[in-house]
């Protein structure tokens, strides 16, 4: 049985402080102080739980909201549920703080980006309240400020010259953020209570709505297109576009990190190591005629290199001086944003992302008549709605579906 009770404390007059322990009492008394003992205004009560009694202010001077909070406390411990005088309490930072440690222990890479969105967008406006407080109301009064706000960096302040030769002074450009950018941090406010429900810290969360989203791509490189690309882009980066183009791989973190250690000439494959590709899985890319000869003129590359001394793991390098008219070495590619964007616009398709590789593989194994299964395998789609959305029909793919049709339609039908 639970129990209802004003605490009983000490108080030390002359010092005009309570004596929470009983050293500091004993102290008072043998200094001589006036210490009288005082009730409190506020009821306190006491609950058993699995053995263990629990001690949790009511935070009201009536008695009557002291039951309440007692009955609701041994109805929830009647249920099963994981009571503690911290249910409820929990604050926004807490939250956070357990979100963040979240991300760490699993090592997850988005950390970084996981913080600046925590700590730019959601701590501004959620910070110092409990989470137990934290309604659907709430959520979407976040919701409309972040979409009219705006915060996102477009341009820079920066200083222009003028026709006449004058010097203007051109201020920043912001926009309000984008539905998929409020998404995110939504999605990472529905892990930090998701995180406390799992460690009993809260014993619900409320719903938060997700925007709808316009964000699916469908861009495509068409052979034609992709070699006009190419043939734009600098000598080092073409290897590198060439191998996204016939394995549909992640260039970022797939195609850019590739070693010799994961290229088998005898086994006739590439492949990537459990743990490195995004869903965790590793991966096995047989090697197609045109792919083969790819990585064997990078590897007459790479034995000459070594031969002259330089040893590079990376299957794909470029050569960087050491400083200003110094020796060349071979470096990894770790990005090439700028060259890309005007390969693009050079080759008169501006805008054009190289994930769009990754689309064009799916199809082209699709085209091919390579199972689902196997296609998914070698692409790294773990599901069946993730490869369905890659595989968007184009308007290739319908006149042939026409061809077919007239192929197969009688005649007489025809006319």
């Amino acid at each position: 049985m639970g129990a209802i009770y004003r605490r009983t404390d000490w108080h030390c007059t002359t010092c005009r402080k309570r004596l929470a322990r009983t050293v500091d009492r004993d102290a008072c008394n043998a200094a001589g102080h006036d210490v009288e003992k005082r009730q409190s205004n506020i009821y306190w009560i006491k609950y058993t739980r699995a053995g263990m009694s629990y001690f949790e202010s009511s935070g009201s001077k009536r008695k009557g909201d002291a039951k309440t909070l007692l009955q609701d406390r041994e109805g929830d411990i009647a249920k099963g549920k994981p009571v503690t005088p911290k249910i409820g309490k929990l604050s926004f930072d807490e939250a956070a703080a357990d979100l963040l440690a979240d991300y760490t222990t699993n090592g997850k890479r988005s950390l970084a980006v996981v913080e600046r969105r925590v700590r730019k967008h959601l701590t501004p406006y959620f910070a110092g309240r409990r989470m137990a407080n934290v309604t659907t109301t709430d959520v979407r009064s976040y919701i409309a400020r972040r979409q009219t706000t705006n915060t996102v960096l477009v341009r820079k302040a920066r200083t222009v010259t003028l026709p006449d030769g004058n010097k203007e002074v051109r201020p920043e450009e912001r926009r309000p953020a984008s539905n998929a950018e409020i998404n995110r941090e939504l999605a990472l406010l529905k892990r930090m209570f998701t995180l406390s429900v799992q460690a009993a810290k809260l014993l619900y969360r409320p719903h938060i709505p997700m925007l709808k989203e316009n964000n699916v791509r469908t861009g495509f490189f068409e052979r034609e297109l992709f070699e006009s690309v190419l043939a734009h882009l600098p000598t080092e980066v073409r290897p590198v576009i060439e191998f996204a183009y016939i394995t549909g791989w992640r260039i970022n973190s797939e195609v850019l990190p590739l070693q010799w250690r994961q290229v088998d000439f005898d086994a006739s494959e590439v492949r990537l190591d459990a743990g490195t590709t995004k869903n965790g899985d590793g991966r096995v890319f047989p090697m197609t005629a045109g792919l083969r000869t790819l990585l064997q003129s990078q590897r007459t590359e790479h034995d000459r290199l070594k031969k002259a001394g330089h040893i590079e793991p990376s299957v794909f390098f470029r050569m960087v001086a050491q400083g200003r008219g110094g020796e060349k070495k071979p470096r990894p590619i770790v990005s090439f944003t700028k060259a890309w964007k005007s390969a693009c616009r050079a080759a008169g398709c501006p805008g054009r992302i190289p994930h769009d590789f990754r689309r064009t593989a799916v199809r082209n194994l699709d085209r091919a008549g390579v199972p689902r299964s196997v296609a998914m395998a070698m692409v790294g789609h773990k599901t069946e709605s993730i490869y369905r959305r890659y595989r968007i029909v184009d308007d290739r793919d319908l006149r042939d579906a026409v061809a077919r049709l007239d192929a197969a339609t009688p005649h007489a039908l025809k006319a």
